[in-house]
């Protein structure tokens, strides 16, 4: 969720002055690779965390309530693989996540998931749990990216999320409890890995579409590098902390990459 401050001043007369930070977390499960082409490429390395994946800050993770790969109609339990990670942010500070490894060893396409834990957001007064998937292909089958896999919530989507061009525009459809939720707000950031890129304002940090009637919505990605989509909606049912109901925000997120042309 996107974080907005407003500070005012009284000075002399009346003077206001107003800064504006956007701030937006996001569950990143990236793959070293989103497309396995031989089998001299097929063991991926996965860095899963909870960050501000343009402006490179961090939050700590607890171990997940579920983190799996869907292929072939099966699901896999990849709990037990992941590994504790320390992950070091733009201001130096290091906070808590994983990292797996997984081989890919038969075709088609391979989507990796996660459920976290509720996430505390003091500063929002809101619990955060972000449904996320990663769509890696295994061998030229392309076969299975566009399946529901049976999130709380996901992003489903119509655009293949592989093979991707800078410039290419991707669909997809937001779905809560297996059904089109219209008009859902849809935040898309960049992965800023190494830092270098700068931005004049906020808004231009996290870019925010909405979904259509049908809980369509699109996109345009003008960079290569990996893009996250998060689809935001807020729970039924409330959580309580320290005796009190806050909301919940379920988030369907989604990564793909895009590559330049050469």
């Amino acid at each position: 969720m996107r974080k907005t401050t407003v500070a005012k001043t009284l000075s002399g007369l009346i003077g206001i002055t107003m800064a504006g930070t956007a701030s937006a977390h996001f569950q990143m499960v990236i793959p070293s690779n989103d497309m396995v082409s031989s089998p001299a490429e097929q063991k991926l390395n996965l860095d899963v965390k909870f960050w501000h994946p343009f402006e490179g800050h961090g939050m700590d993770m607890e171990s997940p309530a579920k983190f799996g790969v869907r292929v072939g109609g099966e699901t896999v339990d990849l709990r037990n693989s992941l590994k504790p990670q320390t992950y070091t942010d733009v201001e130096g500070k290091k906070h808590k996540g994983f990292q797996t490894s997984y081989s890919v060893k038969k075709p088609g396409d391979h989507i990796f998931f996660i459920e976290p834990k509720p996430y505390w957001e003091p500063s929002e007064e809101t619990f955060i749990v972000h449904y996320t998937k990663v769509v890696v292909n295994g061998m030229g089958l392309e076969e299975g990216w566009d399946k529901e896999i049976g999130l709380k919530t996901e992003i489903v989507p119509f655009t293949r999320p592989y093979g991707l061009y800078a410039g290419n525009v991707f669909q997809g459809i937001v779905k809560v409890n297996g059904k089109p939720v219209p008009y859902t707000e849809v935040e898309v950031e960049y992965y800023n890995e190494d830092g270098k890129l700068k931005t004049p304002a906020g808004p231009l940090i996290t870019q925010l579409i909405k979904a259509d009637a049908n809980g369509v919505f699109t996109y345009a990605m003008p960079r290569a590098g990996w893009w996250g989509f998060a689809a935001l909606n807020e729970d039924e049912k409330k959580m309580k902390h320290e005796g009190k109901d806050y909301p919940v925000e379920i988030g369907a997120l989604l990564w793909v990459k895009t590559y330049n042309m050469k």
